[in-house]
């Protein structure tokens, strides 16, 4: 119901004065007011049918009537056409608008772009939807929360019904942020495998958190959340950065559910560290000594682009040099390493244009010589595959957690190379970003090491591989201890099914019956190749090998598939003899290693609760967060494309602000 009909202030109540209200329902340019009757009701008669409704408010109980009545009457009105509208507004109409179509548009529109709810009640667009076709009704704000509410409460269902379809658990990211406001909101993302073995990332929840955010009251909120969606008894992880915070949260919530019987193996693989995070604090710990030539490239940089007198300048020096590069000067920023890396690679380019600008510009005095160029191209060259690293990890599209043992492994080894490197100062680098590696990723992470194991290219011989390469007389052990761990989270995962084995079977059955009635085979010959084929399976127990061990044994799929070999698709092509290991597959390649996918949520809430936009409810934001996330993912709108290009950049810069709360 719109609202046009505003309440009244008790100096109006009272006859004190009066305000001339403007009435913003296009309905009333069908319908005219005519006055009160003699029981008090105020009235408004259609301009086509003569037809009266009662508007305004009751004289007694001072409810409102709203228009939505009378918008109901014009479609329906047998002397309202199209002709008569026509010549009324002298435009042409070709056909009848479907008033249901386009509020459900109009809702879309406003969460896809992030509009604010009261945009439809903007003079200009109604003028403008109005010269397009007069019989479009634009409603009041109120009715587009309403409609948006009901778009989110469908698309909330489809999703609750998703997650309560998979055989497999639900991984969790979650992150608190600070709006512009100053109001505190924590948002809570799924990942989980759906039906069709395509990795889904959703938010759940963006919902606010009053102070204090203690782990106690965080814990409260993200439970409260895991009960709304009915998810609390099939959660697998929780990926979470290094605040203090966080693992006070993480510890209350492991206990919460452990009690309640609700993890798998006691909870040992519940609690995942953001990499992401982790790899900051490293390479910060290292930027830390390279302070010389990277300060004096960061103030050469900033000198140029401190004004347009200086940015044209820069431009004909760089023309002089003959430079032909699209990528532009780069400014850095303190909390974000990787802005530094694009700071150095853009800047090493305009190298020779520097060289000339020392020359036309006597006031340019952060003149770098030339061990200190070749100085900055080692360290850029240096921090490269720590870039490659974290925008790698950073997916939320594809699997991560199968990536995760490589990449660290390649890290460690980068750093152990540069140990001994010649240039003091990458050497300098190298062993305090050493020190701090060995502070957070001195022993891998066991769980994530079963991504590498469920990864068909690598397994337990990847493992092994790498182990030995760090450590001969350590890799052993390592191995054994990661192989017994992931045999043991299998055998629960084992008993688990075999507890459920009759709606299993069931679902069996069913699929059974549903294949047997399709093709051209007959159906007894049908019914004989699926028993064979279950028989089969049987078999491999009878034998006295599990799935993983047979899955362990068999030759790895090669690497020249490249690197658009997709996981997924292999656990789906391999279900059927795998059921039990498949259904686990799920779970460890749905672990995001990091909690960028949350921090993602944080920018679009920047972009729609703004300091102009700052009395947006809580829950409404919400609504048009999650519902936005739901129909679209976590892309930006196509139309901002400059937005597009950095969105990645600003999940990242998200992660290195969280690195501020991280305990050194």
């Amino acid at each position: 119901m719109d609202d046009e009909v505003q309440s009244e202030t008790p100096l109006e109540a009272s006859g004190s004065f009066k305000i001339n209200k403007k009435e913003i329902s296009n309905v009333w340019k069908h319908f005219t007011k005519i006055g009160k009757d003699k029981d008090g009701f105020e009235k408004a008669v259609c301009n086509y049918c003569g037809a009266e409704y009662v508007v305004g408010r009751h004289p007694k109980t001072g409810s409102s009537y709203g228009t939505s009545h009378l918008g109901r009457h014009i479609p329906t009105c047998k002397f309202f056409t199209d002709s008569e509208l026509n010549e009324q507004h002298g435009k042409s109409s070709t056909y009848q608008i479907n008033q249901e179509v386009h509020r459900e548009k109009l809702a879309r529109a406003i969460v896809y772009h992030d509009l604010p709810y009261n945009f439809v009640e903007y003079e200009m667009i109604r003028d403008w939807i109005n010269y397009i076709s007069p019989n479009v009704v634009m409603h009041s704000r109120n009715t587009v929360v309403s409609d948006v509410r009901k778009m989110y409460v469908k698309e909330k269902e489809k999703l609750k019904q998703s997650m309560s379809r998979i055989p497999n658990r639900v991984c969790l990211t979650s992150d608190v942020w600070t709006a512009t406001t100053s109001e505190g909101y924590i948002c809570l993302t799924a990942h989980f495998v759906d039906d069709n073995w395509r990795l889904i990332s959703k938010i759940l929840n963006f919902c606010r958190m009053k102070p204090p955010h203690t782990g106690v009251e965080m814990e409260t909120t993200l439970f409260d959340c895991l009960k709304q969606w009915g998810i609390e008894k099939k959660i697998f992880s929780i990926t979470l950065d290094n605040a203090a915070a966080n693992d006070n949260m993480q510890h209350i919530l492991t206990n919460h559910l452990r009690v309640q019987h609700k993890l798998l193996c006691d909870g040992e693989f519940f609690h995942i560290r953001c990499s992401a995070h982790i790899l900051n604090l490293i390479v910060q710990e290292g930027l830390k000594v390279a302070t010389e030539a990277l300060y004096k490239i960061r103030e050469s940089v900033k000198y140029v682009r401190a004004s347009d007198a200086r940015m044209i300048k820069f431009q004909d020096c760089v023309e002089q040099a003959g430079i032909d590069t699209s990528i532009g000067l780069r400014m850095d920023v303190s909390t974000r390493w990787n802005s530094t890396y694009l700071m150095l690679e853009s800047a090493l380019k305009y190298e020779k244009a520097f060289d000339i600008l020392q020359v036309l510009d006597r006031n340019y005095k952060h003149i770098l010589s030339q061990e200190e160029w070749r100085r900055g191209e080692r360290i850029c060259e240096f921090l490269e595959p720590f870039y490659d690293t974290t925008n790698m990890i950073s997916g939320s599209s594809y699997p991560t957690s199968n990536l995760y043992f490589m990449q660290v492994w390649k890290i460690e080894c980068i750093l152990n190379e540069n140990l001994c490197s010649d240039d003091d100062v990458i050497r300098d680098m190298s062993m305090r970003m050493k020190e701090k590696f060995d502070k957070y990723w001195k022993q891998y992470s066991v769980v994530l090491a079963f991504g590498a194991i469920l990864d068909p290219r690598l397994k337990l011989v990847f493992l092994e591989f790498c182990y030995s390469k760090l450590d001969l007389s350590t890799s052993y052990d390592k191995v054994r201890n990661v192989r017994e761990k992931i045999e043991k989270l299998y055998e629960e995962y084992a008993s688990n099914l075999k507890g459920s084995s009759c709606s299993l079977s069931s679902n069996k059955s069913n699929i059974l019956h549903k294949s047997i009635g399709e093709g051209s085979m007959p159906k007894k010959s049908k019914l004989y190749i699926r028993e064979f084929e279950m028989f089969e399976n049987e078999s491999m127990y009878v034998a006295g090998k599990s799935e993983l061990e047979l899955y362990l044994d068999e030759p790895k799929v090669k690497f020249g598939q490249g690197e658009d070999f997709d996981v997924l698709s292999y656990w789906r092509l391999n279900e059927s003899r795998f059921p039990t290991l498949s259904i686990m597959a799920r779970d460890v390649l749905s672990i995001p290693i990091t909690t960028v996918a949350s921090e993602s949520a944080f920018s679009i809430g920047g972009r729609v609760l703004t300091k102009y936009r700052s009395s947006t409810l809580p829950e409404n934001l919400q609504m048009l967060i999650c519902t936005r996330n739901w129909l679209h993912g976590f892309t930006l709108n196509p139309d901002d494309e400059d937005d597009c290009k950095i969105t990645h950049e600003e999940a990242l810069t998200a992660e290195s602000q969280g690195a501020s709360r991280i305990s050194n």
